[in-house]
């Protein structure tokens, strides 16, 4: 019993607390800590294990290998595979790419397939095949034909000029030139005639054709610099370099054509910052990692020439790898709307299924007894009710809107267009415009429940200053201001306060407060660029840029770097040391380290890294661990980003005793990172701490602003970060997420909170109570202003996330009975069920604070608390960050904004839409979201309307037809009623409209809440909008009908035929839907009144067009309205019935407005009544108000 309790305990009460300076374990180690596991490993079990495991590593790491200069070796029959049945073909790709979709062949079946996929498209097809049975049909094809065309016409252009533009890129792409070795000489050939195995040369400015493994260059050590704009986005200049052995023996071309060297490496994969292989040449083994890659796409630059061979080629290259489909995207109003079409096919079935039944009860009553109407077939009632339904489906399939799709496509690409041009979202200092990088989501930026934003680069600017520092306990801090002329390599950007340490510099007294710059400057993974005569330095981040720039402006000048040696100008005096070793920093490690040589011969390794992972590789009696730890905390709290800097010195045996270990790690082909990490692990103890660094990285202009803004409009942020506790906090308090006012809670309050919840669900359910009781129970009394601030470490251990080691599946297992595999299914389950429960518990106490901040998260964190919250809340969410581990949770919410920040391009390429800086944020959401919400849900509300009010009219005919399935219109005014008569109109109002302008929307963000609430478009809104198109059809039949009866005209005649009848219906039914549009218009420019007259003219230059008698003598069967319109509209009786059904059918519509302002108005209509009628939108509009 006990057991099975403690399988259900929500946390472990043996381990201690979170710690909340841990980072969490790497996200490829997050797995839930529930399975049980053996005790004991029997030992045949780990021999399989082992075994089973290598064989993994020789299939999986070895299997992709690379001679170089040797084509027939790659078409060995080992390294083929079977395609198309019997057919083999080699599994190295050829270096031509292909991207495009169509060629003239394939381009029509293929793409009307993909079209008639689309459930409306196929819908139209079976109604054009079904209007071809002449026993069923009462309508000409003519009228589904000519509207499905135009649809899958405007589909086959766009996809036919993408697919064009597709064709033309990989023309130009493979026909690029690069030399490449044949018969021992190097030759020009095209791109795509390269093959894997082949040695190529490029020069400078040259794209990369494929992946290579760089063998030589013409810079110093086989540098060799590059530019991966078309791989991350990124423009500064990148470095690799080569391997020692290649840079020395394969520079001249001789060299090069006999090179034979064998790579065994990873399989194509896409990780882009990961490669795994080992060069195996003249007997000996090389390790080849990401650094000795040059990817296709990358773009050489500062280097006049360089060699490599091809590892990868075409669409086994890691930047084809990475061009998959991405994650499709869908609106909140695309499932709504989806919805109410299959309602409307529903409806379209019960109609047309009724009117069937009383065709067949009209026949059996009249029908049969009537003689003039035999129509020479003996069909049985039942069956000429069957025939009727089929007819009343195509007469009525306008009720579903062929081109509803295509008119949202249209707004869409037309909003994102409006994004796109809006200079108020312009960032002048970087030249970065915002971008919509999807045009399917436009409205639900006008939804947005959650914003999850990063801190670094989102919030802040990510351009590092040095501060302060903090030297042998000694805080250095801001006093009066510095003087660098002393220094010839000064920068003069530094701009730090504190002249006392520079005179302890120059004296040189104190050797800690120089062994402190000259780390700096030391130990890094910065190049040097000085094409121009000047040191410009190329970071791989901010931070690592500031830090050597401190260096520099301080008199330790880092000047220039080779494979193995690095050179610093000390104080003026210029000094090269031999480095040994470089330790990577990584997010796991979170610090690196270099092992040089002093030129006395003494070994030194110098480290560099945060806090939490240098504290714990101290020397345990370091006297400045205590004076440190208090100025990082002091540093902390000023929102300052810190690093501690240490050292260790080495003796010669400790080092080669060392290096052997790290030359094997360096060339395994199994778990190299782990093994280099172990080695590395090894020689990073006991280091001596020297101090700590503080970088200032200001908050973004209107970051408060911004979110003031998005608060009001009830919109929840969360900031998710890697920073420590006390920085987040106080980043927290800076931007007003924070204020004196607001109670704070954190990780260990919130805790026991949880856990009681837990434990009180767990026992409502054990005695059978209603377990849902209580579970809506807030956590926190009403009203007040609450924050959490959780770390990491504490996120994990409530939502029950525990760290696993990874395990292989073990060949031989203990013998289970039954009953103790159910009992353990049993309580795996339940473990399930706490932390499903544990997890929906967490957020809804975290959705009851005003605001989140979680600190020390991974990526993957981030990423699960988006998760989290759309998977209980059901709200919609959106995620906005600036760099690469911002990438999964931009993924994961339902929209993705990238800052184009100083962290590269990978956010923004993952994104949804992008710009320069988070203060957008608000006129993206409260303007371009909001305008574009009410947008779509007036233009759906209308389209429904309109086509409801269009079909419905033949609803009505049916009772005075005998329910004969005849149509109540021409039949090329049912074909045109969507074209042409009205269409304009209401994709103007989709795209232009605006009930407030873009500064009162930003103005009052309240106007902001009813997108949050569905309040314009749901279920409600569609049946009242089919209500309003029942009713019209209804006076746009019945007032004609009325008017009609036993009326004369002026002439003496009757004008009360069927065919007057239906030009007058038309007539009334183009002149009604438009000005209703009108009436639905809230922002009038001269285009929508153009575009609603216009319709209006339009439809009558049409309609007496085809009713001249010119045209039916050209085409007799397919125009038979005859003089109908020029002698029913010149009679005024006409033309007062007309005037008579318009005014019916919008007056009631302008009263209920007129009351509903005055009495219930909305927000809109408060504002615009603030606002006064004497400011109008723009110069060259005005605005009517309504309701």
């Amino acid at each position: 019993m006990n057991s099975e309790r403690d399988s259900e305990t929500t946390f472990d009460e043996d381990s201690s607390q979170p710690n909340d300076e841990e980072v969490p374990y790497s996200d490829d180690e997050t797995e839930d800590e529930l399975d049980i596991q053996p005790a004991v490993e029997p030992e045949q079990n780990r021999i399989n294990r082992e075994v089973e495991a290598t064989r993994e590593t020789l299939r999986k790491d070895c299997n992709w290998q690379v001679k170089a200069n040797d084509r027939a070796f790659h078409e060995q029959p080992q390294f083929m595979k079977t395609e198309y049945l019997c057919l083999k073909k080699s599994k190295y790709a050829g270096n031509a790419i292909k991207t495009y979709k169509y060629n003239p062949i394939t381009f029509l079946p293929l793409n009307l397939f993909e079209q008639f996929k689309r459930a409306a498209n196929f819908y139209f097809l079976v109604l054009l095949i079904l209007q071809t049975i002449p026993q069923i049909t009462t309508l000409s094809w003519y009228t589904t034909l000519i509207p499905l065309l135009l649809v899958l016409g405007i589909t086959a252009i766009k996809d036919l000029v993408d697919d064009v533009a597709r064709h033309r890129m990989d023309n130009e792409i493979n026909n690029r030139n690069c030399d490449v070795i044949r018969e021992e000489r190097f030759i020009n050939a095209k791109w795509k005639d390269i093959k894997v195995g082949d040695v190529i040369r490029l020069g400078k400015n040259a794209f990369v054709p494929a992946d290579i493994l760089l063998l030589s260059s013409s810079e110093p050590h086989s540098l060799c610099y590059v530019e991966t704009a078309e791989l991350d986005g990124e423009t500064n200049l990148k470095f690799k370099m080569s391997l020692d052995v290649t840079d020395r023996y394969l520079q001249e071309e001789r060299a090069l054509a006999a090179f034979d060297g064998l790579v065994e490496c990873e399989e194509p994969n896409n990780r882009l910052d990961k490669f795994t292989g080992t060069l195996i040449w003249k007997g000996r083994r090389y390790g080849l990692d990401a650094d000795k890659i040059l990817l296709r796409g990358c773009k050489i630059r500062n280097t006049d020439v360089c060699h490599g061979l091809v590892i990868f080629a075409g669409a086994d290259t890691k930047i084809m790898r990475n061009s998959g489909k991405t994650r499709f995207k869908r609106t909140k109003i695309d499932s709504l709307m989806n919805y109410m079409v299959y309602t409307i096919f529903i409806l379209l079935i019960l109609v047309s299924a009724g009117l069937a039944i009383g065709h067949t009860y009209w026949e059996q009553q009249i029908g049969n007894s009537s003689w003039y109407l035999y129509d020479g077939k003996d069909y049985t009632p039942s069956y000429r009710g069957f025939l009727n339904f089929w007819g009343y489906i195509i007469v009525l399939n306008t009720m579903v809107p062929i081109s509803l799709y295509v008119s949202v496509e249209v707004i869409r690409l037309g909003q994102s267009y409006f994004i796109n041009w809006d200079l108020q979202m312009y960032y002048p200092p970087k030249d970065t415009p915002a971008k919509a990088r999807t045009t399917t989501l436009n409205e639900q930026l006008g939804q947005i429940h959650y914003i999850f934003s990063d801190k670094t680069g989102t919030l802040t600017q990510n351009i590092m200053a040095f501060k302060k520092c903090c030297i042998s306990g000694e805080t250095y801090v801001q006093q009066v201001n510095s003087d660098f002329s002393w220094n010839m390599y000064a920068d003069g950007k530094l701009t730090f306060h504190d002249q006392y340490l520079i005179e302890k510099i120059k004296q040189g007294k104190e050797p800690e407060i120089r062994q402190f710059f000259f780390l700096l400057a030391l130990c890094h993974t910065v190049m040097v660029d000085n094409s121009d005569g000047e040191l410009n330095y190329q970071a791989a981040s901010p931070d690592e840029g500031a830090l050597v720039t401190a260096a520099r402006n301080f008199g330790f000048v880092f000047l220039s770097r080779t494979q193995n040696t690095i050179t610093i100008s000390e104080m003026g005096t210029v000094k090269t040391y031999d480095v040994l070793a470089i330790l990577d920093f990584n997010s796991d490690r979170k610090r690196m380290s270099v092992i040089t040589r002093e030129p006395n011969g003494a070994i030194r390794l110098y480290c560099k890294g945060a806090d939490t992972v240098i504290y714990e590789r101290l020397h345990r009696n370091d006297p400045q661990k205590q004076t440190t730890e208090r100025a990082l905390d002091i540093f902390a709290s000023e929102t300052l980003r810190t690093l501690c800097l240490c050292y260790k010195d080495i003796s010669n045996e400790e080092y080669e005793a060392w290096n052997k270990k790290f030359m094997a790690a360096s060339v395994a082909l199994r778990n190299r990172d782990e093994a280099l990490d172990k080695v590395y692990e090894e020689i990073e103890q006991n280091l001596i701490l020297l101090g700590a660094t503080a970088i200032e990285d200001k908050l973004q202009d209107g970051v408060p602003e911004t979110i003031s803004k998005l608060s009001k409009a009830d919109i929840k942020i969360w900031v998710l970060t890697g920073d420590k506790k006390e920085t987040a906090e106080n980043i927290g308090f800076s931007c007003e997420l924070l204020t004196d006012e607001t109670t704070i809670y954190y990780g260990e309050n919130i805790s026991a909170l949880l856990q009681t919840r837990l434990e009180n669900q767990k026992n409502r359910t054990g005695s059978n109570a209603n377990s849902s009781h209580g579970d809506n129970e807030n956590f926190f009394p009403p009203g007040g202003n609450r924050a959490l601030i959780i770390t990491g470490s504490w996120l994990n251990e409530i939502l029950l996330e525990k760290k696993k080691k990874k395990k292989k599946l073990l060949k031989l297992k203990f013998p289970r009975t039954m009953e103790e595999k159910q009992k353990q299914m049993e309580s795996k389950r339940r473990a399930e069920l706490n932390k499903e429960q544990q997890q929906r518990n967490f957020v809804d106490l975290a959705c009851e604070c005003n605001s989140v901040i979680c600190c020390r998260v991974t990526p993957k964190q981030k990423a699960m608390v988006v998760d989290l919250v759309k998977r209980y809340k059901k709200a919609i969410t959106l995620a906005i960050g600036d760099g690469a581990n911002d990438v999964n949770m931009i993924k994961t919410a339902h929209i993705g904004v990238g800052i184009s920040g100083q962290e590269g391009m990978q956010a923004v390429m993952s994104s949804d839409y992008s710009f320069g800086q988070f203060r957008y944020l608000q006129r993206l959401l409260l303007v371009h979201g909001r305008w574009s919400y009410i947008r779509m849900c007036k233009f759906l509300r209308y389209f429904f309307y309109k086509n409801f009010a269009f079909t419905l009219v033949h609803f009505w005919y049916s009772f005075f037809n005998g329910y004969s399935a005849q149509t109540a219109y021409e039949d090329w005014f049912i074909t045109l009623y969507n074209v042409l008569y009205s269409s304009l109109p209401v994709l103007l109002v989709g795209l232009l409209d605006q009930d407030v302008s873009d500064k009162l929307s930003i103005r009052f963000p309240s106007l902001y809440i009813l997108g949050q609430r569905d309040l314009l478009f749901n279920y409600r809104k569609f049946f009242i909008s089919l209500f309003h198109g029942v009713v019209t059809s209804l006076i746009i039949f019945f007032i004609p009908y009325g008017a009609y009866l036993q009326t004369m005209g002026e002439d003496g005649e009757a004008p009360s035929d069927y065919q007057s009848f239906a030009v007058t219906a038309a007539s009334s039914l183009i002149i009604a839907v438009n000005f209703q549009m009108g009436l639905d218009t809230s922002y009038w420019t001269f285009v929508n009144a153009f575009s609603i007259f216009g319709s209006i003219a339009l439809y009558f230059g049409i309609t007496f067009d085809l009713h001249s008698s010119g045209i039916h003598v050209l085409f007799p069967s397919a125009f038979q309205f005859t003089g109908t319109a020029p002698n029913a509209l010149r009679q005024p009786y006409i033309w007062l019935t007309i005037i008579l059904s318009v005014a019916i059918c919008l007056l009631p519509v302008v009263a209920l407005r007129f009351l509903t302002m005055t009495i219930w108005p909305t927000e809109s209509d408060k504002v615009r009544r603030q606002k006064g009628s004497s400011a109008p939108h723009s110069r060259t509009s005005f605005s009517m108000n309504r309701g």
